[in-house]
C-alpha cells in the first residue's frame, strides 16, 4: 500500500478526536483510586485505564479504517505480536508514564503514530493532565498546542539539559550501565532530568526545552509519535550507538543538533536490553 492510498488528512483528524476522549478519560481517573497490576515486575505498571484507553484507539481506528492494522502496549502485553508491515499501522501507548499516572504525578500522555510503508506519517503526544498537546505530520512541521515549535541546535553538550530514565527492570547489568551514564552525564552535561515518560522527553527536545534524551528499555510505542515530532522539529534521532534508530531494538537517542547526538555516543556506555521488540 502506498502513501497515496492513505488518506492522511483524514486519519490526523479522526485519531486527533479519539485523543481528545482518551484524554478526558485519563484526566477523570487521574486523582481517583486506581486498579493496579503487574506486568514484569514490580515497577512495570497497568491500570484498567491503559486497558480502556487503548481499546478506545483500536475500536474507534477499526471502525473507521478497517484495514489498518495495530502495535499497542497493552495488546503486546498480552501476547498479540505485530509485524511492521508497508500497510498502514497504528503504534499506540495509551498511558505513557503508567507509573506516574498511579501517583498522580501530572507528567504521563497518550502517545499515538501512524505508520505508512514503515516511515512516521503522524505523531501525537499529549498530556491530558497539563493540557500539552504535541503534534506533527510527516513534512509539516511539529507543532505545540498549535504553535510551531523548533528543537534548540545546541551542539555544546557542556550546556546541554539531558532528559533519560532509570527504567522499569531491575536486571543489574542494566542497573549498573544507567548509574554509570548517570555519573559520566552529571559530570560534563549542563544538568539531568527525569519526567517518568519516554514520549514527553522526546517531545522537550522537541520543543528545546531539554537538549538530549537517550534511554535504554523503552518500546516503539515509547518513542514512534515522539520520533517524528523531534525530527519535524529539527532535532535528530538515531540509535545510541550512532546507527540508524530501529523501533523495534528498545534504544533511543534524540538531540536538538547532530553535532550534540555524536557528543552522547561518544559518551555513554551502550546497553542492549533483551529481548527486543
Amino acid at each position: 500500500m502506498t502513501n497515496e492510498a492513505v488518506d492522511l488528512d483524514k486519519c490526523f483528524e479522526f485519531v486527533s478526536s479519539l485523543v481528545q476522549k482518551a484524554g478526558e478519560l485519563i484526566e477523570t481517573r487521574f486523582n481517583s483510586n486506581k486498579n493496579v497490576q503487574l506486568k514484569t515486575c514490580d515497577k512495570d505498571l497497568v491500570t484498567e485505564t491503559d486497558q480502556e484507553v487503548e481499546d478506545l484507539f483500536i475500536n474507534g481506528l477499526t471502525a473507521e479504517f478497517p484495514t489498518h492494522s495495530f502495535f499497542g502496549e497493552e495488546t503486546y502485553a498480552k501476547g498479540e505480536k505485530t509485524e511492521f508491515t508497508d500497510s498502514p499501522i497504528w503504534v499506540i501507548d495509551p498511558v505513557d508514564g503508567t507509573m506516574n499516572f498511579v501517583h498522580s504525578f501530572p507528567h504521563t500522555c497518550i502517545s499515538i503514530a501512524l505508520l505508512v510503508n514503515k516511515i512516521p506519517e503522524i505523531g501525537i503526544v499529549y498530556n491530558p493532565v497539563l493540557k500539552q498537546l504535541f503534534t506533527a505530520r510527516k513534512g509539516k512541521g511539529a507543532f505545540f498546542n498549535g504553535n510551531k515549535i523548533n528543537a534548540s541546535g545546541l551542539t555544546d553538550i557542556g550546556k546541554a539539559l539531558v532528559v533519560t530514565e532509570f527504567g522499569t527492570s531491575n536486571d543489574p547489568k542494566r542497573l549498573d550501565v544507567t548509574l554509570e551514564n548517570m555519573r559520566k552525564i552529571i559530570e560534563v552535561a549542563h544538568g539531568i532530568r527525569a519526567l517518568g515518560s519516554a514520549a514527553l522527553n522526546l517531545c522537550m527536545v522537541a520543543m528545546g526545552a531539554a537538549d538530549v534524551n537517550f534511554e535504554y528499555g523503552l518500546h516503539a510505542w515509547d518513542m514512534a509519535a515522539g520520533d517524528l515530532i523531534v525530527r519535524e522539529a529539527g532535532g535528530v534521532t538515531m540509535d545510541p550507538s550512532g546507527g540508524p534508530l530501529d523501533f523495534l531494538s528498545r534504544r533511543v537517542l534524540a538531540a536538538g543538533s547532530k553535532e550534540l547526538a555524536d557528543e552522547m555516543v561518544k559518551l555513554v556506555t551502550q546497553f542492549y536490553p533483551e529481548p527486543r521488540d
